[in-house]
């Protein structure tokens, strides 16, 4: 794509902002309404490549585009538009003046956030979480790449490649094909890594290993090997956030371990009510829990027969702020789940293409 392309008479690319493993997002300017907008392209594959993955990849596309365009919140990217021309699907966004999550660790020396900065972005999200749970949709990717602030301050979810509509389970079985959990190891809930039903709790356990990480700098199983992850996930209670920085709130560290309960029922009920508990505590800094939950470092991978079979030869990938492994293969559909930023990949999406 050269740029000087022009899409459907109208967006005109202007400069590469990031490529993932089948496409690429640019700024580009909509000539029409004479605003800069960024266009999300799906590479075209070639011949050699499975008709049946190609036609999986388009779906999800096409998923990304109704999903995002029915939402319309402050905390969630705007979607403008969807289309395809000389056989390129593409996807016409708001365009994001700011960064993701995992850029502003890296901008701050990989240490954590400032605690204000950490119960804003909570509270934001929170609230777009809500919104998005209660018109039916799980996003099970939440990671810190696909959360980004902008300079005004404002926080949006972005990267709605492999939401769930709560209505439509049987496409959702088309893309993934039964049983096959997607996500990215660091930041799965429980029940995403048993393969189990999942539902607006599993998108609260990735939000509070999300927490976790922007809080203390690290995330809660902040391992390189990908079995002993899901085992901690699984089995293991995470470090209580204190214990990496005492100077934390005792009563964001409750948040952060109610939200990473092993079992969804022992979750905060729903993201409405915990956007009002985070409100809550800034409002009234002086909070004090009724107790703090304690619990064993993580350890090793014990308990990992029992993982589910896919796990089996699995890698970590790239934590928000660490190396992880580098040797660590691209997951061919990581362009429609999150690479679209101009940095080394966070993780990639475990998945199956449906047979």
């Amino acid at each position: 794509m050269g740029d000087s392309r022009l899409i459907q008479g109208r967006y005109r690319l202007l400069d590469l902002i990031g490529r993932g493993g089948m496409g690429e997002v640019w700024r580009a300017r909509d000539e029409s309404l004479g605003r800069h907008v960024a266009v999300k392209c799906l590479k075209p594959l070639g011949p050699n490549h499975d008709h049946a993955f190609t036609r999986v990849l388009r779906e999800r596309f096409r998923r990304e585009a109704r999903v995002a365009a029915a939402l319309q919140h402050r905390g969630i990217t705007v979607v403008h538009d969807f289309g395809e021309s000389d056989g390129v699907l593409y996807l016409v966004m708001e365009l994001l003046d700011g960064r993701n999550l995992s850029q502003l660790l890296e901008d701050n020396k990989q240490h954590p956030l400032p605690v204000a900065d950490v119960m804003e972005i909570a509270e934001q999200v929170a609230a777009a979480l809500a919104y998005c749970h209660e018109q039916g949709i799980v996003h099970r990717d939440l990671k810190p790449a696909n959360i980004v602030r902008l300079r005004d301050g404002t926080v949006k979810i972005c990267d709605f490649g492999i939401a769930r509509l709560g209505h439509d389970i049987g496409f959702t079985s088309r893309l993934t094909g039964t049983g096959i959990a997607m996500g990215t190891p660091h930041y799965m809930s429980p029940e995403q890594i048993g393969g189990d039903g999942v539902d607006h709790r599993s998108d609260l356990y990735s939000f509070g290993c999300v927490l976790y990480e922007i809080a203390t700098g690290v995330p809660p199983f902040d391992l390189d090997d990908a079995w002993a992850v899901l085992v901690g996930h699984r089995d293991t209670p995470p470090r209580p956030p204190r214990e990496h920085r005492a100077e934390l709130p005792e009563y964001l560290e409750r948040v952060v371990l109610d939200l990473l309960a092993k079992e969804p029922a022992q979750r905060p009920d729903d993201a409405r009510e915990l956007a009002r508990r985070i409100s809550a505590h800034r409002a009234a800094p002086a909070y004090v829990p009724a107790g703090a939950a304690t619990g064993p470092a993580p350890g090793g991978p014990a308990g990992a027969d029992r993982l589910p079979s896919w796990t089996r030869g699995m890698t970590t990938g790239h934590k928000a702020t660490g190396t992880g492994l580098r040797a660590t293969p691209a997951d061919p559909s990581a362009g429609l789940s999150g690479e679209w930023i101009a940095r080394p990949a966070t993780g990639p999406v475990i998945e199956e293409p449906a047979p």
